[in-house]
């Protein structure tokens, strides 16, 4: 089991980009606590997929209700427990809200925002994975999730454009951006043990993590 002097890592990124899959492999070698956004409880996100203009104001409160007690729960947990790895952070749900929903439901929205009062608790790193929108599309076909097929190229390119432009001002915490676009840190043991040490080099500020993948 692998050890870090950080107690709460968040692994973010675009639909498709592994951030998930990396949150599990990270939390089984610090021994953490796992906290994983669960798209699949979401009634409406199927519908989202098919008509987003229709569902994207149920389907984002729907995420922003879950991720808000979902923060509740983590602030309300033992602050001394081992290590936390989840796969979202709280303040890019304004980034799909900004994203999919008109100029009045995001007023709405960030009325409701407000009201909620939801105070995360700040990451001691932020790994954001990036890739360009053509290998999410490949990737996001390769899982094979019904609903998921739906989502087209024009959406993809925007959300890679939302989030590049989120992290390029983002300054809460200690940020590791990571070119995800060739390696695999998932079933490539060296691209994976290439990232534990550059995690644990991180301290602060902005940081980049451009590996070439490793020959076979």
């Amino acid at each position: 089991m692998s050890k870090t002097e950080k107690r709460y890592i968040v692994v973010e990124g675009p639909i498709g980009v592994g951030k998930t899959s990396l949150a599990r492999r990270l939390a089984e070698s610090f021994g953490s606590e796992l906290m994983l956004e669960d798209a699949s409880s979401n009634p409406f996100l199927e519908r989202f997929y098919r008509n987003p203009k229709q569902a994207a104001f149920p389907t984002q409160l729907f995420f922003l209700f879950q991720r808000a007690q979902q923060m509740q729960e983590l602030n309300q947990g033992d602050m001394f427990s081992p290590v936390r790895v989840a796969d979202f952070l709280m303040e890019k749900d304004r980034l799909f809200a900004g994203l999919t929903l008109d100029k009045d439901e995001v007023k709405l929205y960030e009325q409701v925002y407000e009201k909620l009062a939801i105070e995360a608790p700040r990451p001691d790193l932020v790994i954001y994975l990036q890739a360009p929108a053509d290998i999410l599309k490949q990737r996001v076909i390769n899982r094979g999730i019904g609903h998921e097929q739906q989502i087209n190229a024009e959406y993809l390119m925007q959300l890679v454009e939302a989030y590049a432009k989120f992290f390029h001002d983002y300054q809460e915490t200690p940020l590791l951006i990571v070119n995800a676009t060739e390696i695999d840190l998932v079933n490539c043991d060296e691209d994976y043990q290439q990232l534990l040490r550059r995690i644990e080099d991180v301290k602060g500020g902005r940081h980049y993590f451009n590996p070439l993948p490793i020959a076979i």
